[in-house]
């Protein structure tokens, strides 16, 4: 959303914009001053759909935050899982305004329980595609128990979020419903490692992903304008692309596709685990 209220005014002032974490289908445009160091959702989508096909479950009723990533991401998401002999049975789309979600929770407990009545708790599952809100959200979920019976999954809008960790009952109703969420993952390389640690001794947790997309954006753009040799935005946009196919960063290989976006990789899958009286994001 942040991108996309920006891109007119960036394309009409030839402001140049990198993202981290941006992936909303619809902006992956050629040709404008974007660019987004992460994969779109049509990668995302379908790796979601597989983590929920693979761990069993055929039917979901489907929950999300109404904007431009939410929409993109659940779409991209329920396509993939529909091919793959899934079925997308409801779906719950929420103000991503919204400050509370009792009616949305509600409306989810009636028809995961018609779900589980008509195919068992171990075939059905719920998609949560949100961002922080979504702490408030499990938090009312786990008034239901229902609800607590099925399995949970989530994307990057929520993965490693603080929010949830530090919130006693929504970690709690996380490690019930084995809540696992998607997110690019970054090669393992030693400029990971080394950084992670760096970030680590910082900040005292797990850095997400974005992070390291935002250290070599930042990379990205000093050698470009070292390789223009002048602070202009047109010549930075031109050479950008080039420079990224052969920078292996923080994050791994920058290569862009057409629209100025990552090309497609892998994801990590990532739960919340409870170790010695502790909530904690681990990678699965």
């Amino acid at each position: 959303s942040e991108v996309k209220h920006i891109k007119c005014y960036a394309d009409a002032n030839k402001i140049l914009i990198i993202s981290q974490s941006s992936t909303a289908p619809e902006l992956a445009i050629e040709d404008d001053f974007i660019f987004r160091l992460c994969p779109t959702d049509l990668a995302q989508g379908p790796a979601i759909a597989r983590a929920i096909y693979d761990s069993g479950i055929r039917s979901i009723v489907a929950v999300w935050r109404g904007d431009p990533w939410g929409d993109g991401l659940y779409k991209a998401t329920a396509d993939r899982f529909k091919q793959l002999g899934g079925e997308v049975a409801y779906e719950i789309r929420y103000d991503p305004d919204a400050k509370e979600f009792s009616a949305e929770v509600s409306t989810l407990a009636s028809k995961v329980s018609e779900l589980v009545n008509k195919y068992g708790a171990d075939k059905v599952g719920v998609l949560d595609i949100a961002f922080e809100e979504a702490a408030i959200l499990l938090k009312q979920a786990s008034e239901y128990d229902i609800l607590g019976k099925v399995k949970w999954f989530g994307s990057d809008g929520t993965a490693l979020s603080e929010d949830i960790r530090k919130d006693p009952t929504s970690a709690s109703f996380s490690v019930k419903t084995k809540f696992l969420n998607t997110i690019f993952a970054p090669t393992k390389s030693k400029r990971y490692l080394d950084l992670r640690d760096k970030i680590m001794s910082k900040v005292g947790r797990e850095p997400e992903t974005y992070a390291y997309n935002s250290y070599d954006a930042a990379w990205l753009i000093a050698l470009s304008i070292l390789c223009v040799g002048r602070y202009d935005s047109e010549a930075v946009k031109k050479v950008l692309p080039t420079i990224a196919s052969g920078f292996f960063g923080a994050s791994g290989l920058t290569t862009l596709d057409k629209a100025g976006d990552r090309v497609p990789t892998d994801y990590e899958l990532w739960a919340i685990i409870e170790e010695a009286g502790e909530y904690k994001w681990k990678h699965v």
